[in-house]
């Protein structure tokens, strides 16, 4: 398992997918560097993500070498055959008995009741890919309304038509050696039905072939079995995708590319027409090639790769995050929202800076969260001289007094954990609460210094997270602060028993979160693979929990371990690139140890670009 994300590097965490998923590296202090801070301990060390999170290195890059190779195949495959041959399709026969598919005229779902069936694969040596990449579309459509995922051989006849909208993701690339698993009903009832189809990825050839060329071309007026990954000269390097008028980012690690399907248009006179929903730009050698990313036509919605793989704030998932509203809620209106939190405030924290930042977000009529740690912790004494110190919010009737003068002036108050550490160990830096995980085992990687997820801690239980929960609590109502309604995992690392939790005590949370294996097949969760996600909307995830979004990661002026600074333009040309979902948010944190003026720029900047901010309670 690779290296977790950074809450305050999210731009790495392009989390999602799988192992894929999402992603980081290291924006940390050293503990002499956080002593230096003046012993605030409010310094946030999330742990760096890899661009692969939650699936090592060597199982996307195989797993992309095997998708080119197959590729190669089936283009020397065609090149042998004559141009009858590749016409001759085979032949589908749907069981008499069966009778005529059900059919459903379609229609726009009710807001928030929209039915998605999502169908993956699971089969061949990276099969475990699926069910990763379908919990990322799963919590997705959480956002519309209930979602239900299966294995696509698990498709029967005219399932679709009991759905408003159907996703298959084709991460198994089927050929000679790899047997289609893909039912020939689902090609058949994909070209039957009005229900719309969104198809990522891998095998739309084998349904051209299987239900006839000629008929996937009058139908939606392209040939995928003429399509490759492969122009001829190689996979090229797609670096952008344009969308709605945005620019969106694609960035992949040398040797994981498995590129994006470059379809042939049909030419043949009757073909339907097609619409180029995004385009993906070609950078090799330096020029700017263009060819579809994204095509529609008919009922059948193609990307030309499953976006998961490498996210960041500004990628090109971002296009898929809109287009579910053209399959689930296509009448939704244009609005965008944003959201700030003021992040790893704990019974160190300098009130006088709170008070200034809580001043200026009130004179713009800003709501914000507040990020909470009521139990500071120093186990080891790293910042007393190796006396261990706990220091607890009622210890701090002043910072106490200055918290509710922010809750009464827009702010909302969010649990952070108790401590935001675990133990008297390092896990991965020195015990000090902000630096540390809580909920779950870290280490360092030497000697680069990579964070590395080791699963969920020794002790991890339904009992001992809820007693931590409970604790946490406890120490709010102590000092007269309310029960927090929201929650924020620290370092946004959890097992998935501690999630469970979490929705039991919280009605959302507002966080990019882990999903592990065994998640959707109701198997051993496997915590060594998993997905890691952001959410450009509020979605109900795979857990039946609220979760809110944060999608753009925080302000870091310094640059470390390998990750550059990001500043106030980063986090606002990222909320640009998000104006492209139709009812997104900008939702950002902020460090209260840093001065107010670039959260201002910050916030401005947002405003300015047609940005409404709301609290984050108002999503409740």
């Amino acid at each position: 398992m690779r290296e977790p994300w950074r809450r305050s590097r999210p731009a790495w965490l392009a989390l999602i997918a799988l192992a894929i998923a999402t992603l980081m590296a290291s924006s940390l202090l050293t503990p002499t560097a956080a002593a230096a801070r003046g012993g605030r301990g409010d310094v946030d060390r999330m742990a760096s993500q890899d661009l692969a999170t939650g699936l090592d290195a060597k199982d996307l890059k195989g797993w992309a070498a095997a998708q080119r190779s197959a590729d190669a195949e089936r283009r020397a495959e065609s090149a042998g055959k004559s141009s009858s041959e590749k016409r001759t399709s085979k032949q589908i026969r749907r069981s008499e008995a069966a009778g005529p598919m059900p059919r459903r005229a379609p229609r726009a779902p009710l807001p928030g009741q929209a039915k998605t069936l999502v169908l993956y694969d699971n089969a061949g040596p990276f099969g475990h890919l699926g069910e990763l990449y379908a919990m990322g579309v799963a919590n997705l459509g959480g956002r519309f309304g209930t979602v239900t995922a299966k294995p696509v051989q698990e498709y029967t006849p005219a399932l679709m038509e009991t759905y408003d909208a159907t996703v298959y993701i084709g991460s198994t690339y089927y050929s000679d050696t790899l047997p289609d698993a893909v039912p020939q009903d689902f090609y058949l009832d994909t070209l039957l039905s009005e229900r719309p189809v969104i198809w990522m990825g891998g095998n739309i050839w084998n349904m051209a072939n299987s239900i006839s060329i000629q008929e996937f071309e009058f139908r939606y007026g392209w040939d995928p079995t003429s399509s490759y990954y492969d122009n001829g000269s190689g996979i090229g390097q797609v670096t952008k995708v344009n969308y709605k008028g945005q620019t969106l980012t694609r960035k992949m690690p040398f040797g994981q590319d498995a590129g994006v399907l470059r379809p042939k248009i049909s030419t043949n006179p009757g073909a339907a027409p097609v619409t180029e929903i995004a385009t993906a730009v070609d950078t090799t050698g330096g020029g700017a090639a263009t060819f579809p990313w994204g095509l529609r036509s008919g009922n059948l919605t193609y990307l030309g790769e499953i976006p998961f793989t490498f996210v960041s704030e500004s990628d090109r998932i971002i296009a898929f995050h809109d287009l579910l509203f053209d399959a689930l809620a296509p009448q939704t209106a244009e609005q965008h929202r944003a959201m700030v939190r003021l992040e790893d405030i704990t019974p160190l924290s300098d009130a006088t800076r709170l008070r200034a930042i809580a001043d200026y977000l009130k004179s713009q009529n800003i709501p914000y969260g507040i990020n909470v740690i009521p139990v500071y912790n120093d186990p080891k004494g790293v910042q007393s001289t190796g006396v261990p110190r706990t220091v607890r919010l009622s210890q701090r009737p002043g910072l106490v007094s200055t918290i509710k003068y922010m809750l009464a002036n827009g702010a909302v108050l969010m649990d952070h954990g108790y401590t935001h550490q675990y133990s008297n160990v390092n896990n991965p830096y020195n015990g000090l609460s902000a630096d540390d995980f809580e909920f779950f085992r870290a280490h360092e990687e030497t000697p680069n210094g990579a964070v590395i997820y080791d699963g969920p801690v020794a002790e991890d239980s339904d009992a001992w997270a809820q007693g931590r929960v409970t604790a946490a609590l406890a120490e709010f109502a102590r000092v007269g602060l309310p029960k927090p309604r929201l929650w924020t995992t620290p370092h946004y690392a959890a097992s998935a028993t501690d999630y469970k939790v979490f929705a039991r005590n919280f009605e959302a949370r507002l966080e990019r979160s882990l999903y592990f294996a065994g998640t959707l097949t109701g198997t051993p969760v496997d915590s060594s693979r998993y997905l890691g996600q952001f959410f450009p909307y509020p979605v109900t995830d795979v857990y039946g929990t609220k979760v809110l979004p944060e999608n753009m990661g925080s302000y870091e002026p310094v640059g470390h371990n390998n990750n550059p600074p990001r500043l106030e333009a980063d986090l606002i040309n990222n909320a640009k690139a998000n104006l492209a979902v139709r009812d997104g948010f900008a939702s950002f944190y902020y460090h209260p140890y840093h001065d107010v003026a670039p959260l201002k720029k910050v916030v401005e900047g947002i405003v300015a670009l047609g940005y409404t901010f709301v609290s984050p309670e108002s999503l409740l």
